[in-house]
């Protein structure tokens, strides 16, 4: 999106309104369940991230610390946007009881945004449709999409536009949906009317901060990614700190208490969209079973999935840990003990570690 504003970013304020009632019908056919209009003024947002860029929270996703402010600040990103269109998708899949499979500690646990397809492909394909919809009703403008794909606050921008309150987990919440929802934008050069921010209902609870495995959320609204397991089981590309192990107990893939404990998902709605829900027994896989799989399996089960992209090797660096938490049986004993030699240094020391835990 650059150079000048586009035809339709002229439009008048009754056509503009108009457009906005026909975007939320629009989204709603799209499988979107909400949608707000925010401007581009982040600036209260600004401090709060440099702050946090400024102590390290971010570990080693170094991409957070080189775009810096360019993410309160979405002129810097798509010069010429002066609104942006912000959705929100729930994902709650139909799946085994999340608890219940957190209480198992021989299965595996996978956050639940991960048991079906990828969620960048599924959202960023409906955004593009809404935005070609939109240019067929008013004429060629001035957009670019994005679904965690860039250096955009989401939650920021979601909570401008209406569609809920950032929660003490810095998660978006919203009284119909609790949580379990994805986001999605379209920055345009349309001079959209805005929505008004929605009040903050978390009140006094600190669920999310109690309940958190390894104290990730340092104080509310805060995460330092160091020690949150969605981040060691996902971006973290190295050795798993060794205290922060036993803490991981048999989440192989993200983790979810924070949305678990929340009493405002209590009101959420399982999701519609067929992509999301579980592929491959994921809900509830058994950790000897998914430790087995070689890579040509790893890839051909979780092609089209958000798993795929750590790679065969963390994945069973993260099992491995998850096994070394397990109960001892012959079963994990013998699971272990067959990528004991992997070739891998980064699985062979997690293997290590998950025999010594049995005492081996």
């Amino acid at each position: 999106m650059k150079g000048t504003f586009s035809p339709a970013a002229r439009l008048g304020p009754e056509k503009l309104r108009a457009l906005v009632a026909h975007i939320r019908a629009w989204a709603g056919e799209l499988g979107f369940s909400a949608v707000g209009i925010a401007d581009t003024d982040l600036s209260a947002a600004e401090p709060r991230l440099a702050a946090w860029l400024a102590a390290g929270f971010f570990g080693d996703m170094d991409y957070m610390a080189r775009h810096g402010l360019k993410r309160a600040r979405p002129q810097e990103l798509v010069p010429g946007t002066l609104r942006v269109i912000s959705v929100r998708m729930d994902y709650l899949p139909k799946a085994r009881d999340a608890r219940a499979v957190l209480a198992n500690p021989e299965r595996a646990y996978v956050s639940r945004y991960a048991l079906g397809r990828d969620y960048h492909k599924v959202l960023r394909q409906r955004l593009e449709h809404l935005a070609r919809r939109i240019a067929a009703h008013v004429g060629p403008f001035r957009y670019r999409v994005f679904t965690d794909s860039a250096p955009v606050m989401e939650v920021e921008l979601a909570r401008k536009a209406g569609l809920g309150w950032r929660g003490k987990h810095s998660l978006l919440l919203s009284r119909e949906g609790g949580s379990w929802f994805f986001l999605g934008e379209i920055y345009t050069d349309l001079p959209l009317p805005v929505d008004a921010p929605l009040p903050d209902h978390c009140g006094t609870c600190q669920a999310c901060l109690d309940v958190c495995p390894t104290g990730a959320i340092v104080s509310p609204y805060v995460v330092d990614a160091r020690r949150c397991i969605s981040y060691l089981t996902i971006e973290h590309k190295g050795s798993i700190p060794l205290p922060l192990r036993p803490l991981m107990g048999n989440r192989i893939y993200g983790c979810d208490d924070c949305q678990l404990f929340c009493p405002w998902n209590r009101f959420a709605r399982q999701s519609a969209v067929a992509d999301f829900q579980v592929r491959h027994d994921l809900d509830d896989g058994a950790l000897t079973e998914l430790f087995a799989w070689s890579e040509a399996e790893f890839e051909t089960r979780l092609a089209g999935s958000a798993i795929r992209r750590i790679g065969h090797e963390r994945w069973l660096r993260n099992i491995a840990v998850a096994l070394g938490n397990a109960p001892t049986s012959p079963a994990v004993i013998a699971a272990l003990d067959a990528r004991r030699d992997h070739p891998s240094a980064l699985v062979r020391e997690h293997v290590a570690w998950a025999l010594s835990r049995h005492g081996l």
